[in-house]
């Protein structure tokens, strides 16, 4: 007998001792350690719908620490609301050999709010653990359950969702009815297993032995690279809301369904429309005031609960509270040019996503809504959510894309304006007034438009102290002092930004014996360049495509004459142009350049064609002349 417990209790302790070292870090595999912070040991993620309104996911994952570079992945958050719950919650943190550090219980789990910037109110929570263990590498382990009452989306698959991961196993289980159906994409090459399991169909997609991704900058994403599955219901119910969305025009028909009669606005609003487009012909003009008038009397809050996310507030209720979130200020607007005899719709947008995908309809590749006015000979394009573009111009971020009109017949794919390179400029003018010991009286007038407006508009949002502190660090000019300063944008109705600066500098020009060296680019430099890349792995683009023109005037200080100045220089390629010359006119040297960037997507075989005409470009500008004394 005692043999017997003693053989038992021995049983019990290899099994523990060998559950204790599946973590050890030695046993990871070393070509996952290369350029990884972290590797997932174990990851398994399963969600079962039940229904067209309920469904069960169920989430566990190991993942190993290496570096204090993976100090972000040292937690774990779960989100919910009132239509999800969130339980059998469980962690673990071992440590490098594997052994158990410590076991946390379902108290230790923190609970809090999860209302997102802008907002004023939401229905989300959060449930999440802060490990705190900072002796690595460590590896965390936890798993939870939700509880689905109300279905918008199917949750996606993506192992690899940043730089420096590597992944020894990762699994998605996905079940659902027979009689539903639904809809997937999934990475090229990636292998789906299905199989019918009585009245369900289940599939399942797996990867192993996943190599981390060294960072790439300029990257347009490691999609192409790393595999993933995304997944949308074909029929969801949420919130006592039913919708069939097997397609963009369906999708659109819910959306309209929802939003249909809430543009009904109190009769004062009603009398301040007519005043305001009294004696007006013209809809553009129409549209002008009154997108001024929304932007004069709204500001935009966050207010998001259920089928609110989807549903604005009605138009009367924010003339009464002047405020919305995106959906119900460009609701408002709607009800406005509605009264106005102007007839809009409504646009969902992925702001700052990539195109809605035409063949793939779902509500997760959108997060923004807008408003297109279709005219007879145009289209106008409203963003409701700022005070401070003007009417047209919708942002870089919502530029270019595949959007969803939602309309009368259901949902209809558009094109929102594309902005090219010439719209966003930056066009400046130096004047630099030279003594004959290398000090300057400066005055710099430069005009921004469209992305580049976007970008310093600001400027004029922000203290006279911090602006003049984001001057001086944006100025390359050495020695320098701000003596004056200004922003102005002369017509709210373009967008276009003026900028005025007055300054002087104790010294910009390099004195050797007799002579002065001048850096003709004083304003404008590309101060950096890229690092090549071998074997680069995932395509790359700029931000926006933009043009920059540059135009500064030197007077040749007195008791100087040019001794030197370089050759014109013309730098061309698919990725943009650049043009410097100097010239001299009278007693002064005229410096011009321009420099224009495509914003295309490249492959990754092109990465170093671009890293060279960058650093032409860096060369370039550093140009200097030769001033000579005159004897």
């Amino acid at each position: 007998m005692r043999t017997l417990m003693f053989f038992i209790i021995s049983l019990f302790f290899i099994k523990e001792a060998e559950a204790q070292g599946a973590y050890d870090v030695s046993k990871i595999p070393a070509d996952l350690l290369k350029d990884a912070s972290t590797v997932v040991r174990y990851e398994s993620q399963t969600y079962e719908v039940k229904n067209p309104g309920n469904a069960v996911y169920n989430y566990k994952i190991a993942v190993t620490l290496l570096n204090k570079s993976a100090e972000g992945a040292s937690n774990m958050y779960e989100f919910y609301d009132k239509f999800s719950s969130v339980y059998n919650l469980k962690a673990a943190l071992y440590d490098s050999k594997g052994n158990k550090v410590k076991e946390y219980k379902g108290s230790d789990f923190k609970d809090r709010s999860a209302v997102s910037n802008g907002s004023i109110y939401e229905d989300s929570r959060v449930k999440f653990l802060e490990f705190l263990y900072t002796n690595y590498p460590y590896t965390i382990e936890y798993s939870y359950s939700t509880d689905y009452s109300g279905i918008r989306f199917y949750p996606s698959w993506k192992p690899v969702s940043t730089w420096g991961s590597a992944i020894e196993k990762s699994e998605y289980t996905f079940t659902i009815p027979e009689t539903m159906t639904f809809k997937y994409l999934k990475s090229t090459g990636l292998k789906t297993d299905s199989l019918k399991v009585k009245d369900k169909m289940q599939y399942r997609w797996s990867c192993e032995h996943v190599k981390a991704l060294e960072y790439e900058p300029m990257s347009a994403g490691i999609a192409n690279v790393s595999p993933w599955v995304t997944l949308a219901p074909n029929q969801f119910e949420y919130d006592n809301s039913k919708a069939n969305i097997e397609n963009w025009v369906s999708l659109g028909a819910w959306l309209y369904g929802l939003n249909n009669g809430a543009q009904v606005l109190p009769e004062s609003v009603k009398v301040k429309v007519q005043s305001l487009i009294k004696g007006m012909a013209s809809p553009k003009d129409k549209i002008r005031v009154l997108y001024n008038y929304l932007q004069s009397n709204t500001r935009y809050v966050g207010v998001q609960l259920g089928i609110g996310g989807y549903k604005p507030i009605a138009a009367d209720k924010v003339a009464a509270v002047n405020y919305g979130d995106c959906k119900a200020l460009s609701n408002y607007m709607k009800a406005l040019l509605l009264e106005a005899g102007i007839k809009s719709n409504l646009v969902v947008i992925g702001n700052d996503m990539p195109s809605l995908n035409k063949k793939f309809a779902s509500l997760n590749q959108a997060n923004h809504m807008i408003l297109c006015v279709p005219l007879e000979k145009d289209t106008t394009w409203l963003e409701c959510t700022s005070q401070f573009v003007p009417a047209g111009y919708i942002g870089n971020d919502n530029s270019d894309r595949t959007v969803l009109l939602v309309t009368e017949a259901g949902g209809k794919l558009a094109q929102t304006p594309y902005y090219s390179p010439v719209n966003n400029y930056q066009k400046r003018v130096t004047k630099v007034n030279l003594d004959e010991e290398g000090a300057a009286n400066i005055n710099i007038e430069t005009q921004y438009g469209f992305a580049q407006f976007e970008d310093n508009l600001r400027m004029t949002l922000i203290e006279p102290t911090e602006q003049r502190k984001r001057l001086m660090n944006s100025l390359s000019i050495p020695n320098m002092q701000i003596s004056s300063f200004s922003f102005n944008q002369p017509d709210k109705g373009a967008a276009i930004l003026n900028e005025k600066v007055d300054l002087t500098a104790s010294q910009i020009l390099t004195k050797g014996g007799d002579k002065l060296f001048v850096t003709l680019n004083m304003t404008n430099r590309q101060e950096n360049t890229v690092t090549p890349i071998e074997n680069r792995k995932t395509y790359f683009n700029v931000k926006y495509g933009y043009s920059d023109e540059d135009e500064i005037i030197y007077n040749i200080p007195k008791g100087y004459k040019v001794e030197f100045m370089p050759k014109d220089i013309v730098i061309e390629s698919e990725f943009g142009k650049y043009t410097a010359k100097v010239v001299q006119k009278d007693n002064n040297l005229i410096y011009s350049r321009t420099k224009t960037i495509n914003n295309k997507k490249y492959p990754p075989e092109k990465y170093n064609d671009y890293v060279a005409f960058s650093k032409k470009i860096y060369q370039a500008d550093k140009q200097k002349g030769i001033l000579a004394k005159i004897e």
